[in-house]
């Protein structure tokens, strides 16, 4: 084999781009993977993960440079010492905003797989038709169906805490033991579930931190430090799970500070021929051979690629035949939500710090569902209950004895949530390349022109006024709301602009992830959304990517690709 050609090249190596690897290597393909950032290796790397609190100089608060430096992460809460290291550099990689856009990325070895939530939910058979029913977007290729046996596949390896609900909007999955509700929780469950007569539900939060051991990682240790990256292994990531998966094959290449610059197409063929790539070390540009593609740079990322592999056949880029490409970009919207005071409890306090809480699933636009809404498809909650800290004494100015005294009892109990959104697939939200600003390297950067719609405003009411209800409704006190807005892309799952669909005049990719323009190539990430739903999305990601990596290579041996 020729020292640049691989039987498949995979662009990233965050959740979708290290289940791509694992995937095709375990099938026996030789895999060259490229990251743009730098290598960032497991354990060894987690260079925070077992400090002390009073061991971070800044108390784990940003400077004033970093804060001139990191504009966009200081929108939110990401802005923390302990991971300021994991954050793309801002001045290196621009964006600019026809209207405001809120990009979080990360740039090194296992992207954003490291910092993510972990809260893994299936999709419903609901989410997959919601366009079909209501007339948004375009109808999926797919349906429940088609990718459960590939939610079971992914669910089983990557380890997902959980537990059996029976619930038809939000499918049951592959559990582990999940990561236990408290005693509060587990009352106010009882009392919503009462209240609304079984309409609606308060349950462990799914998530991909494992409550016992397994495939040769320790469980979760209720540090609730998993952004650092965990020592243990206890949550999947691309450098706990696949990536090692991956390696055992020996048919992995890994190529670090590696920006995939192009993805190279021959116009008799109709095929992608490779990936042209800028070192960003050297800034010298190589090319690489391979009989299929896998792009997972991440939703907007793998939408620049494609962008910037125009030809003099399709000059908005590889894939922009429908005119879809850069179109429906979509969010979750939240930042958002209610909480107050339980009382009832003080006897009761719980030990070490959960990764995880509860989740209401949705309730909204569902057949049970008898309240008129002024807004199409739903929303859940994530929330938790916990006892108050130490900080709480601030306002009683206790000082000497009196302040002992005072730390050396927990505060009340408090109940809250935040809600989570749909955004719809709407056309005239997009993304494209604006060249009038370059990055580090002259490359052209992405401009954002999206926003949340009047279905969007009405949707985030409604969720604020029925948490309101339900903290009523089983008996918290002094509660109070907040809603700090949302602009598109706070919510890091960003989706959308290059869809999957069942025709090529409408969509980017097939039914099975290829690009309609060049079969050989697929993208996998949030890109080939079609619509949001309400729940996280990177379970689904993990799944269409293995699923599309099966079919790849049966193509492949077929002599269809």
């Amino acid at each position: 084999m020729a020292e640049n050609t691989f039987d498949a090249i995979v662009i990233g190596s965050g959740i979708s781009g290290g289940w791509a690897a694992k995937e095709l290597c375990e099938k026996g393909l030789k895999v060259l993977m490229l990251e743009r950032g730098a290598e960032y290796k497991h354990i060894e790397d987690y260079k925070t993960a077992n400090k002390m609190p009073w061991e971070f100089e800044h108390r784990s608060q940003t400077t004033q440079q970093q804060r001139k430096d990191y504009p966009v992460i200081h929108r939110g809460w990401a802005a923390n010492e302990r991971v300021m290291d994991a954050w793309a550099n801002e001045k290196d990689s621009p964006y600019t905003e026809v209207k405001p856009f809120t990009w979080w990325r990360s740039y090194r070895m296992g992207g954003r797989s490291v910092l993510w939530g972990r809260h893994s939910y299936r999709w419903s058979e609901l989410d997959f038709e919601a366009n079909a029913k209501d007339g948004f977007g375009v109808d999926w290729p797919i349906r429940y169906n088609d990718i459960a046996p590939w939610y079971d596949h992914v669910e089983k390896f990557a380890g997902i805490s959980g537990s059996l609900e029976g619930l038809p909007y939000l499918p049951d999955g592959q559990f582990l033991p999940p990561v236990p509700l408290n005693i509060v929780e587990k009352d106010v469950a009882a009392k919503l579930k009462q209240f609304y007569k079984g309409q609606r539900h308060l349950i462990n939060s799914r998530v991909a931190n494992i409550t016992v051991p397994h495939n040769e990682r320790s469980n979760c240790q209720f540090r609730n430090r998993c952004w650092e990256g965990c020592p243990f292994g206890g949550y999947f990531s691309t450098q706990s799970s696949t990536l090692p998966a991956a390696m055992k094959t020996n048919n992995l290449t890994v190529r670090p500070l590696s920006y995939a610059t192009k993805i190279l197409y021959n116009k008799d063929t109709k095929k992608a021929t490779g990936v042209e790539v800028l070192d960003t070390m050297d800034n010298k540009t190589y090319e690489y051979k391979a009989k299929i593609v896998f792009v997972c740079a991440s939703a907007l990322n793998s939408t620049w690629l494609l962008f910037n592999s125009a030809t003099d056949i399709w000059p908005g880029g590889l894939g922009s035949s429908s005119g879809e490409l850069g179109h429906n970009v979509m969010d979750h919207h939240y930042n958002l939500g209610a909480s107050g005071d339980i009382d009832g409890y003080e006897n009761f306090t719980e030990y070490g710090r959960r990764p995880a809480g509860f989740y209401i699933s949705r309730f909204a636009n569902i057949p049970g569902d008898n309240k008129q809404r002024n807004f199409v498809r739903g929303y859940g909650y994530q929330g938790s209950a916990s006892r108050q800290g130490w900080s709480r004494t601030i306002a009683e100015m206790n000082i000497g004895a009196s302040l002992k005294e005072a730390l050396s009892e927990p505060g009340g109990w408090r109940l809250g949530a935040t809600g989570f959104g749909e955004v719809l697939p709407y056309h005239e939200n997009k993304i494209s390349l604006d060249k009038t600003v370059k990055d580090k390297w002259g490359l052209p950067v992405l401009s954002m022109d999206a926003e949340m719609k009047e279905n969007e405003l009405n949707m985030r009411k409604d969720i604020k006024d029925e948490m309101v209800a339900m903290l009523e409704a089983v008996g918290v006190k002094n509660i109070t709301t907040y809603d700090s807005g949302h602009a598109l892309g706070h919510g890091i799952h960003e989706m959308g602009t290059a869809r999957m669909g069942r025709d090529p005049k409408t969509s980017v990719l097939n039914g099975n992830n290829q690009v309609w323009d060049a079969k050989n190539v697929f993208v996998t990430d949030g890109a080939c959304m079609t619509s949001s739903s309400c729940v996280n999305p990177s379970l689904s990601y993990m799944a269409l990517t293995a699923r599309a990596a099966a079919f790849a290579v049966s193509e492949l041996k077929k002599g269809n690709l």
